[in-house]
């Protein structure tokens, strides 16, 4: 990675920074003020890099000097916008803080104190509103001065585990097995040809899968001339998530403490862990997703604003544009956003945010102390207003999104891509019968655990009340391709690990929201009940629509990071409540062995997951960094290497590739790269889109191969000079 790269980056980092400052609200009343600034500045922030990549690219213009410009030129608007901004601060004094506490304030986001007494321990959390402290280094010195010992070893994991998160994301280079595949050939070929037409390859998913976190990938990938800090992209969408999730609690009632639970079993759930050092999308999809969660539930209170309705849109189309399927949280969450906007259409133009009368000051109408008199807003320009709103929330999706899913109805004539795209992962069944063994299998994949004899038992269970259902557990109607049910999903792999624990707590803490939400949050419950129900139809949804596969548990990472909020409140509210004194300490214990397990197993993730891991065979201390790209198949390391040679000794510049659909292609981009940094001019041999054909073999200078020799064979011209090894091969023309 270049000096000036590194420079570079700064530049959208300082914007971001920035934003954060200027999209801060004003009014008193907004719920965790600082962390919704956050959630607007990064809605912004990846519009803009979407906006900058899809009209760099329509001009052929995706090149370094380009996008260095357009990160300079936001960045100066930024600084013009903050020195605004902080001008008509100083003109109209300084903007009223907020009065609610942060995450780390003395009581954080709700409306009220919870009914009944707090705890009297350590970790009880003030009630009430109380002003935010000015700066960080205030509400880090209140943070230490109000909270008690299990409260800052919750703060302190979950920071812990960011910046150990953050040591691997930097020194583990790229070796996610999709990423080698098809995530980062796309950018590679983006950055060749300077524009983003289509072009021919066998790998179809390189232009058919909606490319959202890819573009944040081409930023870093132009600006830096390398992929050193790729991984970094979904560290920061962990970030995202923590934030959003965090907001989320504050907005339904919890206190500080049960943002702390969130967080710490989000942070420590080792599908999170392992995803944050990847560059895999899935955590990507789940901080947009969440964004437009945590901007909906605004919704329920007060009527959404031209920005509240631009921000919505924005996280529903960074959302689809980065994976499809995080679509199925943002759609319920939608719906409830727009029924509550019309509640709110109904509501007395005076009333409070709960709806009742509003107080007032002063006497009423007869001078006397009472409300302000109840005129009656005008219901048709308010559900006028909302259907506007609605329109633009879709509007603003279909301008980020668009663009490319224009670009694949062109292409296969879908905005879904080709039919085998199509087909392969959406459910082609959808009877009663096959949705509920689809949903069986999804469950027991996602909560798998060590324990072998309930993992056997239970899949048996399973398969033996499917067929007596009338279901094959293993139709491919409802099976991903070759896949077949069960498969072990309890180790620690970025790609399946389960997360019982915190998918238990998820699915207790809905249970408790949909049935007693009073006891979980008093003062919120209508909104907890709402939020839970939009959460439990996702899943449902999931279940209905997505068809079972052995990753299948990184598919739902939206879902669970949508779903832990209801843990952490469900956490805080059995610490909260009374129970008699062997009861207590009974659920007291029981609630610190699952916490203390979840601990546990973000650490091992960290330290043993794979394929990043902190110490044993491969860990990134030790590990060399061409090593480490192979981690998935170290065999294949030095096959790569001893074509790329023969290839690069050949002086060979129009290279032909033959691969099949899940070969890895991305090592040629690396090692048939110029001394300078150039990339290589790689043709494809095969192609699956219909109307761009493949390069045709006699007009490259070499052929490289992996996976099927045979299918090399039958593209090699005749008289080539063919050699290959177990999965790599190559072949160079006569007397070379």
């Amino acid at each position: 990675m270049s000096a000036a790269g590194s420079l570079l980056v700064v530049a959208p980092v300082a914007a971001f920074v920035l934003l954060v400052s200027v999209l801060r609200p004003r009014d008193s009343d907004v719920v965790a003020p600082l962390r919704l600034a956050v959630v607007r500045a990064a809605l912004s922030t990846g519009c803009y890099a979407v906006a900058v990549v899809e009209l760099l690219g329509a001009a052929g213009a995706l090149t370094a000097p380009a996008f260095a410009l357009a990160w300079l030129l936001f960045l100066a608007a930024t600084v013009t916008a903050a020195r605004v901004r902080a001008r008509r601060v100083a003109a109209g004094g300084p903007v009223a803080a907020a009065r609610v506490p942060t995450l780390v304030g003395a009581a954080t986001g709700a409306a009220a104190p919870p009914a009944g007494p707090p705890d009297p321990g350590p970790t009880s959390a003030p009630g009430g509103l109380a002003a935010a402290p000015a700066g960080p280094r205030a509400r880090l010195a209140d943070f230490r001065r109000t909270a008690g010992r299990a409260e800052r070893l919750l703060a302190g994991t979950v920071v812990g585990v960011v910046l150990v998160e953050l040591l691997v994301a930097l020194l583990a280079e790229p070796n996610n097995y999709d990423s080698q595949t098809y995530h980062l050939p796309k950018v590679e070929h983006w950055v060749a040809q300077g524009s983003l037409d289509f072009w021919p390859t066998a790998i179809h998913r390189q232009v058919t899968i909606p490319p959202g976190a890819e573009y944040l990938l081409l930023h870093l990938r132009l600006l830096t001339g390398a992929d050193a800090l790729h991984n970094l992209v979904q560290w920061a969408a962990g970030i995202g998530c923590l934030v959003a999730a965090t907001r989320v609690v504050a907005q339904l009632g919890g206190g500080r403490r049960a943002q702390l639970l969130t967080a710490f079993l989000l942070a420590t759930t080792p599908m999170v862990a392992l995803q944050t050092t990847s560059t895999q999308t899935d955590l990507v999809a789940a901080a947009w997703a969440a964004c437009a969660g945590t901007l909906a539930l605004d919704g329920l209170r007060r009527r959404a604003g031209r920005g509240d309705l631009l921000a919505l849109g924005a996280a529903t189309g960074l959302t689809a544009l980065t994976k499809t399927s995080g679509l199925i949280a943002v759609g319920p969450l939608l719906v409830l956003w727009g029924i509550a906007q019309l509640r709110l259409a109904f509501r007395p133009a005076d009333a409070g945010p709960d709806g009742g009368a509003r107080p007032v000051r002063g006497p009423g109408p007869r001078g006397e102390a009472g409300t302000a008199p109840r005129s009656m807003a005008r219901p048709v320009a308010g559900m006028t207003r909302t259907v506007a709103g609605s329109l633009l929330v879709l509007l603003v999706a279909a301008a980020v999104v668009g663009p490319f899913l224009a670009r694949v109805t062109a292409e296969f004539g879908h905005p879904l891509g080709p039919p085998r795209l199509r087909e392969s992962i959406p459910m082609e069944r959808h009877d009663p019968a096959s949705v509920l063994v689809n949903a069986l299998r999804i469950g027991h994949t996602a909560f798998d655990t060590p324990l072998a004899p309930l993992r056997t038992g239970s899949a048996e269970a399973i398969m033996a009340g499917s067929r007596a259902l009338g279901v094959d557990p293993q139709d491919r109607d409802i099976t991903f391709g070759r896949e077949v049910f069960p498969v072990p999903a309890w180790y620690p792999d970025e790609d399946r690990v389960a997360f019982p624990l915190a998918g238990s707590l998820a699915l207790l803490g809905a249970v408790f929201a949909l049935a007693r939400p009073g006891r979980i949050s008093p003062e919120r419950a209508g909104a907890l009940r709402a939020y839970a129900t939009a959460v439990v139809i996702a899943v449902v949804l999931h279940t209905a629509m997505i068809k079972w596969q052995t990753w299948g548990n990184r598919l739902l990472l939206y879902a669970l990071v949508a779903a832990v909020p209801l843990a952490g409140l469900w956490l805080d509210a059995l610490f909260r409540r009374r129970l008699a004194p062997g009861r207590r300490s009974v659920a007291a214990s029981l609630a610190v062995t699952v916490l203390a397990t979840s601990a546990l197993a973000g650490v091992l993730a960290l330290s043993y997951g794979f394929p990043r891991r902190l110490v044993g065979a491969g860990s990134v201390f030790t590990t060399s960094e061409w090593d480490t790209r192979f981690l998935r198949r170290p065999q294949w390391a030095e096959e790569f290497r001893w074509a790329a040679d023969a290839v690069r000794r050949d002086g060979a510049r129009r290279i032909g590739l033959v691969q099949q659909n899940d070969n890895w292609e991305y090592p040629w981009w690396l090692l048939l790269r110029d001394a300078d940094g150039r990339p290589p001019e790689l043709v494809a041999l095969q192609s699956v889109l219909p109307d761009r054909p493949p390069a045709d073999p006699s007009t490259v200078d070499a052929i490289v191969c992996t996976g099927n020799r045979p299918a090399c064979l039958k593209l090699v011209p005749t008289g080539w000079r063919v050699e290959y090894r177990d999965y790599v091969g190559y072949a160079l023309p006569p007397g070379r």
